[in-house]
């Protein structure tokens, strides 16, 4: 399956159980409007995520490219096995598109990737990945074997925190990689707040006819091998997100931009929530 321009994130989903019916609408309705790619995790909600996006896909598995991840504690050669199990049953689906590793943690690289290859060639996961690595965890990734099939690294990444532009995109870019950017629109509701408010955004959102968050994702959007995944659990919202796949930034927007928001000029640690 193609990736679709934009996914849909999942954090903060199957926390309560009244919220299930309309955080599965939400990303039933993500799927019709061309956002195919569902992102997930073991970790989220404690699997309750995962029972959400199932829910979501039942009798539609074959329109989403699903992605979940497994917590480094459970990242052990047999371990990665026995968590993907339990996310295959969590969400009844028979396999997942993209398994990332959550972050890094004490299991070694080269045994998480043993058990990726395992999951791969038993036909429970499509492709693998990581998530939260900067360059040179990167660099080391890439050069244990089955590395060179790590296929994404997903990361927190948006107008507030470019810091990824320096090293760590171009290298994906130039490698093909995808790059799945979480919190496109930051996460805490304080701090998105300050990044919508900001006169840069909207001014240019009035120019466009649309929202200061639609800017902030057609930002991101424009940017090859890029793939935001913002979490929506309402269909106002959703709708929202989707529309931003339509909107064109200009040259007078992205400079605009640049000056609001600067782009690095150095190496800098990555971000991470």
């Amino acid at each position: 399956m193609t990736l679709s321009r934009m996914g849909q994130g999942t954090w903060n989903m199957g926390e309560r159980a009244a919220d299930k019916a309309a955080e599965v609408r939400a990303l039933q309705l993500g799927l019709d409007l061309g956002m195919t790619v569902i992102d997930t995790a073991e970790m989220y909600a404690d699997g309750g995520a995962e029972k959400v996006v199932g829910a979501a896909l039942a009798g539609r598995r074959s329109e989403a490219y699903l992605v979940s991840k497994v917590l480094p504690q459970n990242a052990s050669r047999k371990g990665v096995v026995a968590a993907c199990e339990k996310s295959l049953k969590r969400m009844k689906v028979e396999h997942i598109d993209l398994y990332l590793l959550h972050w890094r943690g004490s299991v070694p690289l080269a045994e998480t990737l043993e058990g990726l290859m395992a999951l791969k060639q038993a036909g429970k996961i499509h492709e693998y990945g990581v998530s939260n690595f900067d360059l040179s965890d990167m660099k080391e990734a890439v050069g244990l074997p089955g590395g060179d099939a790590i296929e994404a690294n997903q990361v927190l990444y948006n107008l507030r925190r470019r810091g990824i532009e320096w090293d760590l995109l171009p290298w994906c870019q130039e490698r093909g990689m995808t790059l799945m950017a979480y919190s496109p629109l930051e996460s805490s509701r304080k701090e998105q707040e300050r990044l919508l408010s900001e006169p840069a955004l909207l001014s240019i959102a009035a120019r466009h006819q649309a929202t200061a968050a639609q800017i902030a994702l057609a930002w991101l959007l424009r940017k090859e091998g890029v793939l935001p995944i913002p979490k929506a659990a309402s269909e106002a919202h959703v709708r929202a997100n989707a529309a931003a796949m339509t909107l064109r930034l200009g040259q007078e927007d992205l400079a605009l931009l640049d000056k609001s928001f600067a782009p690095p000029t150095r190496a800098t640690p990555l971000d991470v929530l």
